[in-house]
């Protein structure tokens, strides 16, 4: 008597298994590629495939092809902003820009190395304008534009050759190239005159607070011993780019969100704006009180760094400050 079959079925997956599994990408169009080794890759639209180039498997004879015509372009524009940086004493913090973004490069390299590149041809009107901005600042002796123009044609250059994304990943030391151009004249007296008008007003409301009756005519501010002008020179300007930039690359280094990093930067715009006008209300203490020679002289040059570390440690409470509001919040 024949035995009766018996059938024994494979045990059904478990659903747990496949859970995790986007069942919208099964039902995507997929592309099917031969690699040169004969290897089949699979690829779903909007997606990467795992082999996906990035900034370590890079050619680099193509940047390398650029760099020369690039230098060719700008190195006199180069030399002309180091000089700047080097008798002007309003735009000598320029000298910290190349430093900080080649720190940013170094520490980040591997973070950028791992974002997948691609060519892109959505970065070349960006070098076309680039290219056309420096032609306009060089026939209109513009060195405003012309420097600028190096800042738009880095990023192109980062577009074309490395894609969308390796840019939004430099955007920040691209943007801190900004910070080593100098303003143009046409920015510089929009804001100088205005600043000198408001440190002349704020010192000549507390000089009567500490007994030197004052009469404001502009940004002159006539006392007793002597006639005190505000000049450009004195209008803050200076400390309030520098202060700017200390204030984006030490938020860099202390703030661990954008958030923050923002409002310290911004927080540095009042604090060299009433840091010059104590200084300004300190030399006219000097100019009543003391010795107005020595007061235009020696005390007006020392207390320039003064007030500027004053600043500085200004900068830093606000970075307390936010520190303590920040771990009161989480603690509620």
């Amino acid at each position: 008597m024949k035995q009766p079959l018996l059938k024994v079925c494979p045990p059904l997956p478990n659903p747990a298994r496949y859970a995790a599994v986007d069942v919208s990408m099964l039902n995507a169009p997929s592309t099917v590629s031969q690699s040169p080794s004969g290897s089949m890759k699979l690829a779903f639209p909007g997606g990467e495939s795992a082999d996906s180039p990035n900034l370590g498997r890079q050619p680099l004879l193509p940047i390398l092809v650029l760099a020369a015509p690039i230098l060719f372009l700008y190195w006199r524009i180069s030399f002309k902003l180091v000089s700047d940086w080097y008798n002007f004493g309003d735009d000598s913090h320029g000298f910290l820009i190349p430093f900080f973004v080649l720190f940013l490069l170094a520490t980040e390299r591997q973070r950028y190395l791992r974002v997948p590149t691609s060519s892109d041809w959505s970065g070349i009107p960006l070098v076309v304008l680039a290219l056309l901005t420096l032609m306009v600042g060089v026939f209109g002796a513009d060195l405003f534009l012309q420097r600028l123009s190096f800042v738009l044609l880095v990023a192109g250059l980062v577009w074309s050759l490395l894609g969308r994304r390796m840019l939004v990943a430099l955007r920040f030391p691209i943007g801190v190239m900004l910070l080593g151009i100098p303003l143009p004249t046409l920015v510089l007296n929009h804001i100088t005159f205005p600043l000198q008008l408001l440190a002349s007003r704020v010192a000549s409301g507390m000089l009567p607070l500490a007994g030197v009756p004052v009469l404001r005519e502009g940004n002159v501010i006539n006392l007793p011993a002597m006639q005190l002008e505000v000049a450009e020179a004195c209008s803050g300007i200076r400390s309030l780019m520098s202060l700017l930039t200390v204030a984006i690359i030490f938020g860099y280094f202390v703030e661990r969100t954008n958030m923050r990093r923002v409002l310290l930067a911004l927080a540095s715009i009042p604090i060299a704006v009433a840091a010059n006008s104590i200084r300004i209300f300190g030399t006219g203490l000097c100019v009543q009180y003391w010795d107005p020679d020595k007061a235009m002289g020696f005390f007006h040059e020392f207390s320039g760094w003064l007030i500027f570390l004053v600043s500085l440690s200004l900068l830093y409470a606000v970075h307390l400050v936010m520190g303590r509001f920040d771990r009161a919040g989480k603690a509620a």
